[in-house]
């Protein structure tokens, strides 16, 4: 019978893997991925009166790596950010930083006119403004009281 030396270490680095995998499979198809790149930057998306507004993070992507489209009623956000290509010597005591192609898509409420839409980007914020429609505006009701005399 042979002996094998245990190593406590072993055990540790397969819970690790097996973590790994099950935050892979139930994250799927999230904002991000662990060990891969960003697949769907985060949105805020606001109604005002006359438009409505999105704001997508896409931090260090530049307006040529962007394309934004409006077609039935959703908004597509794609776009793809690249590692810098100078070959250094260096080590890396961490890399966070995510690279490779992203995409996000955005139902618009019924009203929009996705062709006047206008998009800016700013500080690594893509904010595109869609106005609504004449009819989609929100508009305010008066409210007529009945002023009927009354005996008590």
């Amino acid at each position: 019978m042979a002996l094998v030396k245990w190593e406590p270490s072993e055990g540790l680095a397969t819970l690790q893997r097996e973590m790994n995998r099950l935050l892979e499979s139930f994250f799927d198809g999230s904002p991000w991925r662990f060990g891969e790149s960003m697949s769907a930057p985060a949105v805020e998306v606001s109604d005002t009166k006359d438009t409505v507004v999105v704001k997508a993070q896409v931090p260090g992507a530049s307006k040529e790596q962007i394309q934004v489209t409006v077609s039935e009623g959703v908004l597509t956000i794609k776009g793809e950010t690249k590692a810098e290509e100078k070959k250094e010597e260096k080590n890396y005591l961490r890399r966070e930083f995510h690279y490779g192609a992203f995409s996000r898509t955005v139902p618009l409420p019924a009203g929009v006119q996705g062709e006047k839409a206008t998009a800016q980007l700013k500080d690594g914020i893509l904010e595109i403004t869609i106005p609504k429609s004449e009819e989609a505006r929100v508009k305010a009701i008066p409210i007529q009281v009945d002023t009927l005399k009354t005996r008590w």
